[in-house]
């Protein structure tokens, strides 16, 4: 960091309000590290892939089941990962679907526990996050009235007290913005695992019990 900025910082707030600021920039900076890592995360497990898994099921409901496990043995996603524990319970078992469809949910606990990882970090962001803000606000309300309380003569420079209330609600807004963010993000990846969950619903029981064609007649 430049020295002029660190003079300034020193210059503008106290020590204590310095050390809540820097606690705020490290969680803005866990809370990119999380967000950066969950969609790495997401590329890499193939969340999302819908349509690869519609192909797989076509395949497996026409009477290609062959072809459907070579198809998802091949896509690297969470949907063909399910598929292939479903296929392999239906092949093993073919009179047990209950058996397919256990494999099927094992194998979804499983990926859905890789997805809701790191999780509680952004939900630690968004609340402390504030909490941190409130605290270094406090801390500047305190020295700036204890500054004025040292004042002789009762003259109060105006200056002094905003200067004082300026610094200290600093941080509560620092705060308020990193908390905010990081709750749209987490918004955002917790609607994404939402959505995959209810398609892994929806694969696991169209393996098993066939679907229903809405344009059939």
């Amino acid at each position: 960091m430049d020295l002029s900025v660190l003079d300034t910082l020193r210059e503008t707030f106290s020590l204590p309000s310095l050390l809540v600021l820097f606690a705020l920039a490290a969680l803005s900076i866990l809370a990119v590290a999380v967000s950066v890592y969950k969609w790495l995360q997401f590329l890499r497990l193939g969340v999302g892939k819908r349509r690869n898994a519609e192909q797989i099921l076509d395949f497996w409901l026409t009477g290609n089941p062959n072809l459907a496990l070579q198809m998802a043995g091949e896509r690297k996603s969470v949907l063909a990962r399910i598929l292939i524990a479903v296929f392999s319970g239906l092949r093993a078992q073919p009179n047990a679907k209950e058996y397919a469809e256990e494999l099927g949910r094992q194998t979804a606990v499983i990926e859905l526990a890789a997805m809701t990882d790191r999780m509680r970090t952004l939900e630690m962001v968004v609340q402390s996050a504030p909490m941190l803000g409130l605290l270094g606000t406090v801390i500047g309300m305190i020295e700036a009235f204890s500054s004025l309380a040292g004042i002789e003569g009762g003259a109060v420079d105006p200056t002094i007290l905003a200067g004082g209330i300026y610094t200290a609600l600093s941080t509560t807004a620092v705060g308020l913005t990193i908390a905010i963010i990081a709750f749209f993000v987490q918004n955002m990846i917790e609607a994404r695992i939402e959505r995959e969950r209810n398609l892994i619903d929806t694969v696991i029981s169209a393996a098993i019990h066939g679907r229903f064609d809405p344009n059939s007649s």
